[in-house]
């Protein structure tokens, strides 16, 4: 069964569907039993960096999440902030985050002339360029458009966790993946055809035999 957890934050009933139109047994809880049974884990979120990290430890969801995740090596995937949580640090806040990928989250910034059109949110469609093959991303040309809402992005200190770039006045990591670890920084579930794939590519996903 798959888990998506719920620490109060995140578009979880719209996750959930997408999971029931694939077939796939999934709930959302915050029950560390529950979660102690999944195969597979989700972790959304919107919203600020420190309320979410804030909210993990007040429920005590930290230790099983470790315990699933770094030890049991159970796929889970990151969805927007929750993507964002996967890194050391984020610029939204104080707190640090989960610390399972080398990375630290910035917020846009565009001080040149030029880019003063830009906007931040960067809300909207934009494309995935992917950096190699991979299980998600298996045809090579292949267009790849997802909904993006986020004013904060992944930088990674190793560039081959970094599978998915998107251009919104510089290139940022826009799918993150290390070993059993995958995040998305735009919303699959609000990505029609296009994310419903990935939710599906997801659920045989098997870190160790396909990238």
């Amino acid at each position: 069964m798959i888990v998506i957890i719920d620490y109060g934050l995140g578009n979880l009933r719209s996750i959930l569907n997408m999971l029931e139109k694939l077939g796939v047994s999934a709930a959302i809880s915050n029950n560390i039993e529950e979660i102690e049974q999944a195969n597979r884990i989700i972790l959304p979120g919107v919203g600020a960096f420190d309320t979410a990290m804030n909210n993990i430890n007040k429920l005590g969801l930290l230790e099983i999440l470790n315990q699933k995740v770094v030890k049991q090596k159970t796929p889970i995937l990151g969805i927007c902030l929750g993507m964002q949580l996967l890194a050391k640090s984020s610029q939204e806040g104080k707190m640090p985050g989960l610390g399972w990928v080398d990375a630290e989250v910035v917020r846009f910034s565009f001080p040149g002339e030029k880019d003063l059109k830009l906007k931040i949110p960067h809300m909207g469609w934009n494309e995935v360029e992917p950096t190699g093959e991979s299980h998600f991303f298996p045809e090579a040309g292949a267009e790849y458009r997802y909904y993006f809402v986020h004013s904060y992005y992944m930088i990674c200190k190793n560039h081959q966790d970094s599978i998915g770039i998107t251009h919104h006045g510089l290139d940022f990591t826009s799918v993150v993946m290390r070993e059993n670890i995958l995040g998305f920084q735009f919303h699959p579930e609000k990505s029609h055809k296009f994310g419903i794939e990935l939710l599906k590519r997801f659920t045989t996903w098997d870190p160790g035999a396909n990238r």
